[in-house]
């Protein structure tokens, strides 16, 4: 008996001091596991937050100097007046990107579910195989070039060297 009271004096659970209903231990500040996590984080906020400002604080500033007017800007330019084809190119492009996807075979729309093939068009899933929207995109000759680019061509001496 006398072994029993002394386990549950020294082992007694007390409650988190966040009062948040949950049993703290007195090696985590008598907090609950959930409570001493969110400590934690917050000491280490706060010890990032110190460093920062120390850093701060430590690199050395230049005085600021009041903005003078260069006289390259007191004087007009002489440069070439904008093209209006590169206006127009970059209203296009802009267009261009504006305008909602669609299938390059049958026009529907395609949205974020459409498949870009290789040859740079967007299509929608029942025109996204090749074989199905007449495909111009060489898939024998990009085999090729990744075949010869794995399997290099070692070719041994004609002649012996002597």
């Amino acid at each position: 008996m006398a072994e029993e009271q002394r386990w549950q004096e020294a082992g007694s659970h007390r409650l988190c001091a966040n009062n948040c209903g949950f049993f703290g231990s007195p090696t985590t500040l008598n907090l609950c596991s959930k409570c001493y996590k969110d400590y934690c984080v917050k000491e280490q906020q706060a010890k990032h937050a110190q460093r920062a400002v120390e850093m701060t604080l430590r690199q050395p500033t230049s005085p600021v100097l009041p903005p003078q007017a260069s006289p390259s800007l007191l004087l007009p330019s002489k440069s070439a007046p904008p093209d209006d084809k590169n206006i127009k190119q970059t209203a296009a492009e802009s267009n261009h990107a504006a305008r909602p996807n669609r299938c390059g075979a049958c026009r529907k729309r395609v949205g974020l579910t459409g498949f870009t093939c290789r040859c740079g068009v967007t299509f929608c899933g029942s025109h996204r195989y090749p074989e199905k929207h007449g495909c111009g995109f060489d898939y024998k000759g990009l085999g090729r070039e990744a075949i010869a680019k794995a399997n290099p061509v070692i070719k041994a001496e004609k002649l012996n060297k002597i």
